[in-house]
């Protein structure tokens, strides 16, 4: 009995231990070379993952996929307008549960950068500050200004004060190591005067005074206190150096992509020039960068900004959309992080030395006392590849690539030279199945029940007013909709009545988008460009002998997120005209308006699964098609399997949806010109800009929309859609986003690590060896080899082709490796391929296997 008691007590006693072990406080400072970890420098490969942007079910994935990609720290927002609704109304949720969010990262043994802000930008709805702040009388957002540096003080104390009860900094145990305030404040200082100077230097002091106990950092900010850390944001950082000599080289924001707009094409940017920027940071001295984003999400709901950011924010991050690792962006910048990672100690401990050679080739070579010595060699011209000397040895540079030499000797990687594998990703539909819990369960496929809202005011006008009002300060962003509607009345004598000439809408209007009724009759639609909210349209409408209600429904696509003075810019119709008239124009703008604020729908909250019964909803064999301001709601079963799955809505037209009462987001298949300028392959060489490497031009910017596993239950789910301007439900299908193929094309030069280890061989070189890696997602297995050559194959995944010099025992030994297995290597060796072939080429490999 003693011995058991005994036994209990040290179980206990190795419990407290280990619990007492994972909050115990560590130091966090910097100096000039890095951030500096219980006396320790660091350095730190940080991904953006916003926890609003994904669902609490995707967090531990997401943050673990990050790990698995080399990733040292998660960065966040904190998203002030998701948790204070109102004054004094706090929200953390859902998607909004931030402390959760810290701990499972904490969990994860990473660290954790909290960028309170509270302003983010972010192409977020009114950059993440609440719309009611603005209608605080004397408010200007982002000056010296009282009433916003009231409030915002008051939040950020309220975000340090939680986080400091759940011991999440680094002073406390906890995963923070850094924490900022304020966010590219240095873009619109300028335009706020000796406020805006002033008030750079408040946010600065203010968050010290919190006492966190960890550095505070200020992306972009031109003009940093020294109480802070200034920090780079852009596409490169290397020539950025921070305006004290003192302070760090941190780059808070490197964008492996680029945001969508409804309307535009789709932006992506090469792995290749990503890991260059991250090299040549590294290279210059720089010891912390932070991918913006690693994983970018959804904008759910209505928290896209812009206007008119895709409810997409996939952001061609490493991670996509749906939790995904994008292959090969996710695995070349993978064995771009262990390269780096093994160079730290000289990095960030050695005197740095710079050689040049030749026009735009370079070398910053590091060395410690003790022998340890890294080197980076850079080729900078955007066009031709190089071969330089450095330290009596040749190396073959192409163009725009940097190679990473650990021990100043061998190259281990290249950030040109692509070797990790590509996946084909496809979304497979699924039609709806009816749920069992359907009351027609016995239709044959799913059953739509329609509910029809009336064009204009709908119940009792909000108010009535001469002129036209601005629409955000009317609605203050509570919905996306606002109801503007007059009459005219038209004299039997017009010719346009018997001529059949229809008279002529004019319209300008601040943005964002638009729909006409007459006589409830939907008429017109119009909308910014995408870039410019600002639109005016003519059209021909149908007038009628007497009385004509005309009825505008103005619609705001994501408020503005950044700018300066971005909070005054306002929305809506500013001038109303018809031409065509006996009498000439006849000037609407300034005659009587009755104003609805909203949809009934969304008044009633029909989308609710405890509020669908507010209205009368019709059942009809056949929904309408075609038909403006309809709403449908339909039971569904959950798709079937586990990959995650988008909801199909191409052949819709624009509106918002929900499912189970959790909002999915606007939905918008609006394409993009076909004339703007799409590329068939990228360049990777050269400075890279949104614009470079677009696809997607003539079609839709984003046809599916998230819809995270989490929200589905097995059956009774409802589907609820509200349609603004006519579709075909019918054609509405799930679609699971599947990872059906695997590729890897790598050559026999290829610098790779033999072994996940990164273990020197027993010479004490680096291991040199080509590998192909080749992995299929989880509980997925290698079930076929599509294609595999060894010698001179041509094209890429998906089409490759055999060229002139080929191993005919190239499918059979990658069978041999690979069939039936989740994830196999193979060595370009004497053991797998014939190398004597072809013995003038650098060969190559490339395979395409199946994953089912």
């Amino acid at each position: 009995m003693a011995s058991s008691s005994l036994s209990l007590l040290l179980l206990l006693f190795i419990l407290a231990s280990l619990l007492s072990a994972s909050t115990v406080a560590y130091n966090v400072s910097y100096d000039s070379r890095s951030l500096i970890i219980n006396g320790h420098r660091k350095l730190l490969i940080s991904a953006a993952i916003h926890y609003p942007r994904s669902v609490p079910a995707m967090w531990p994935g997401l943050v673990d996929l990050a790990k698995k990609g080399g990733v040292d720290v998660i960065e966040t927002y904190v998203f002030w307008n998701g948790h204070e609704l109102s004054p004094d109304n706090y929200y953390f949720g859902g998607r909004y549960d931030l402390v959760k969010f810290c701990k499972i990262v904490q969990q994860a043994g990473m660290y954790l950068i909290l960028r309170i802000g509270p302003f983010v930008a972010a192409e977020w709805n009114f950059g993440g500050v609440p719309v009611w702040l603005h209608y605080v009388p004397g408010t200007v957002f982002r000056t010296d200004n009282e009433p916003f540096k009231h409030y915002m003080q008051k939040f950020m104390t309220y975000i340090v004060n939680m986080m400091k009860k759940e011991k999440l900094f680094a002073s406390q145990g906890g995963p923070i190591i850094l924490a900022q305030v304020e966010n590219e404040y240095g873009f619109y200082e300028t335009a706020y005067g000796e406020g805006g100077k002033r008030y750079a230097q408040w946010s600065a002091s203010m968050a010290v005074a919190q006492n966190t106990g960890v550095p505070w950092i200020m992306c972009q900010q031109f003009d940093p206190p020294d109480t802070v850390i200034d920090t780079c944001n852009s596409f490169y950082c290397d020539n950025f150096k921070p305006i004290s000599p003192h302070k760090p080289k941190f780059w808070t924001e490197n964008w492996p992509g680029w945001f969508k707009t409804f309307g535009a094409s789709d932006p992506h940017r090469p792995p290749e020039d990503v890991a260059f920027s991250v090299a040549r940071f590294f290279q210059k001295g720089g010891s912390l960068q932070n991918y913006y984003m690693y994983h970018g999400g959804t904008n759910f709901g209505r928290t896209s900004g812009g206007p008119f950011i895709t409810t997409s924010y996939d952001y061609d991050a490493p991670i996509d959309e749906y939790g995904l690792a994008r292959c090969p962006k996710w695995g070349h910048l993978k064995d771009l992080h262990r390269s780096i990672k093994l160079c730290e100690h000289a990095l960030l401990n050695g005197e740095p030395s710079l050689l040049s050679l030749g026009p735009s080739q370079e070398a910053d070579v590091y060395e410690d006392p003790t022998g340890a010595c890294t080197a980076f060699i850079s080729n900078m011209d955007d066009k031709n590849d190089k071969t330089v000397v450095f330290r009596n040895t040749s190396y073959y540079l192409p163009a725009w690539s940097v190679s990473i030499l650990p021990d100043c000797k061998n190259v281990v990687f290249n950030t040109a030279k692509v070797g990790s594998q590509t996946s084909v990703v496809e979304m497979i539909p699924t039609d709806l199945q009816p749920s069992a819990t359907s009351p027609n369960k016995d239709l044959k496929g799913v059953q739509w029940d329609v509910f029809v809202e009336k064009a204009g005011a709908w119940d009792t006008a909000d108010f009535t007013k001469n002129g036209l009002v601005d629409h955000i300060n009317t609605t203050k962003d509570t919905t996306d909709y606002l109801w503007y509607t007059t009459s005219l009345h038209v004299d039997e004598t017009e010719e346009f009545l018997k001529n059949g000439r229809s008279p002529m809408l004019l319209v300008e209007s601040k943005g964002h988008a638009m729909h006409v009724f007459v006589n409830k009759k939907l008429q017109a639609s119009a909308s910014g460009n995408g870039t410019v909210s600002r639109f005016k349209f003519t059209s021909p409408i149908s007038l009628k002998a007497g009385n004509n209600e005309i009825a505008l429904l103005s619609m705001t696509v994501g408020l503005q997120n950044a700018g300066a003075f971005y909070e005054w810019i306002g929305a809506g119709p500013t001038s109303v005209r018809i031409e065509g008239l006996k009498n000439g124009t006849v000037d609407l703008s300034t005659s009587i308006w009755t104003y609805k604020i909203g949809l009934q729908g969304e008044h009633l909250r029909i989308y609710d699964t405890n509020n669908l019964n507010a209205v009368k909803w019709e059942s009809t064999p056949e929904p309408p098609k075609q038909q403006p301001l309809t709403w449908y709601k339909a039971v569904v079963d959950s798709p079937p399997g586990n990959e995650p799955i988008g909801l199909d809505m191409m052949h819709m037209g624009k509106g918002l949806a929900w499912l189970n009462g959790e909002e999915i987001g606007r939905y918008w298949p609006r394409k993009a010109s076909k004339y703007e300028i799409c590329v068939q392959k990228c360049d990777y060489r050269g400075k890279f800009s949104p614009n470079k490497c677009n696809t997607g031009c003539g079609e839709p910017t984003q046809r599916w929309y998230h819809v995270p596993r989490s929200w589905f239950k097995p059956s009774g789910n409802i589907l609820v859609i509200f349609e603004e301007k006519g579709g075909d439900p019918t054609q509405i299908r799930f679609s699971a986003r599947k990872v059906s193929n695997v590729c890897s094309h790598i050559s026999e030069d290829h610098p790779s690590f033999y072994s996940e280890s990164l273990q020197k061989s027993s010479t004490g070189e680096y291991s040199n060896k080509a590998t192909v890696s080749l992995k299929c997602p989880t509980n997925k297995q290698i079930s076929a080899v599509k294609f595999a050559s060894f010698g001179d194959p041509v094209g890429t995944c998906g089409s490759y082709a055999r060229g002139q010099c080929h191993d005919p025992n190239s499918v059979l030994v990658v069978g041999k490796v690979c069939l039936h297995k989740n994830d196999c290597e193979l060595e370009l060796s004497k053991k797998n391929f014939d190398m004597e072939l072809c013995p003038s080429l650098v060969k190559k490999l490339a395979v395409e296997v199946v994953c089912s």
